[in-house]
């Protein structure tokens, strides 16, 4: 999926960029300009703004008015709109400080870049050629994975017959 996500969905946007959809945000770009870059790339605008997704609507972009508290109730919405699963798939994440896709790439490539005991630990990296991040699957994956576990399980929840 192709979205562009407002100003208020910076941590979002990380999660939807690791899940592998392609997410643009700006922090600071004024309502008409969001409108003409979903409209002129093809994006499907997500906002938390009422406003904003009434205006966006009228002038036929494709807007997703996001309701949800926290993070997890945030994917779950998503998810289940736009069909899409809460997987991360390192084939095809995204960096998420950047929108590119990331690569894998050696432990030797990186091993000068990365602490010492990530190293020792660690045999699987990915680096964004963008930006240069490098990621591994290092402590704070269980946060991750738990998180999107917390959110399938919801969405299975929330789709089953009452």
């Amino acid at each position: 999926m192709r979205f562009l996500a407002d100003g208020m969905l910076g941590k979002l946007t990380r999660w939807l960029r690791m899940l592998g959809h392609d997410v643009e945000y700006f922090i600071d770009m004024p309502d008409d300009q969001l409108i003409m870059t979903a409209i002129e790339e093809s994006r499907v605008l997500l906002t938390r703004d009422i406003q904003l997704y009434r205006r966006a609507s009228i002038n036929g972009v494709k807007a997703f008015l996001i309701g949800g508290r926290t993070e997890i109730d945030k994917l779950v919405e998503l998810a289940q709109h736009f069909g899409f699963g809460l997987d991360v798939d390192v084939n095809v994440s995204r960096c998420p400080k950047c929108n590119t896709k990331i690569n894998p790439v050696s432990k030797e490539e990186v091993k000068d870049k990365i602490p010492q005991s990530t190293s020792r630990f660690y045999d699987d990296f990915w680096m964004c050629p963008s930006c240069g991040q490098i990621y591994w699957q290092g402590s704070h994956w269980k946060k991750i994975n738990r998180t999107l576990s917390k959110a399938k399980h919801m969405a299975e929840m929330s789709s089953k017959p009452r």
